[in-house]
């Protein structure tokens, strides 16, 4: 498809944790009008999530922590059920390396056979995140490092899940999933490994 845009400037409003811009740009719409809009961008680096899951016991780890924007949004529930996942902060660190070591981080596990799901931008009208998704299939008891909890120096106070397949299934039916990656995720291994939930399909 060919470009009908063209970027006249950009300026950062804002630097902190994030950081917002307001873009400028000509437009061609498709009925050939051209037009100046102004667009803000907010950018906090792109991510990596993972759902390690044990096919013999058919469980999930995930975690649980307080995330703001849901708490001032006004949910009843601001600790959402959420697949393990992190920033890609570390110079020459990839993706796959990244949920590595949030899986470590955040949930004492040790993880190696991975599966990528996907690559895609999780709220692509604002944001320029970029989350790669990973499936990881483990044995939970032998991939158990330690305790997790996240890292004590970014304040995070991670709260460690082991749930079932069948009820995460069903979370996932209620609509109870908050968290898009998550959601995503669940879907995914119920595509990917539907003899793990076919009791209750």
């Amino acid at each position: 498809m060919s470009q009908r845009f063209r970027i006249l400037g950009r300026s950062t409003v804002y630097s902190g944790f994030t950081t917002l811009e307001v873009a400028d740009l000509e437009v061609t719409f498709r009925s050939g009008e051209v037009r100046r809009i102004r667009r803000e961008i907010e950018t906090h680096g792109s991510g990596a999530a993972i759902l390690p899951f044990d096919p013999v016991r058919r469980v999930a780890v995930m975690v649980r922590q307080l995330r703001v924007p849901i708490a001032v949004a006004g949910e009843d529930d601001a600790y959402p059920l959420e697949a393990i996942a992190g920033l890609l902060d570390v110079e020459g660190e990839g993706p796959e390396a990244t949920a590595r070591r949030e899986a470590e981080e955040e949930a004492g596990l040790s993880v190696f056979d991975m599966l990528p799901v996907a690559a895609t931008y999780s709220t692509p009208g604002i944001s320029t995140e970029k989350l790669h998704l990973f499936l990881a299939e483990i044995d939970i008891h032998q991939a158990r490092t330690g305790a997790g909890g996240g890292a004590a120096e970014e304040h995070e106070d991670i709260e460690v899940v082991v749930i079932p397949l069948a009820e995460l299934a069903e979370r996932a039916d209620r609509g109870e999933l908050q968290d898009l990656k998550t959601f995503a995720l669940v879907q995914s291994l119920r595509l990917a490994r539907p003899a793990l939930f076919a009791d209750i399909e």
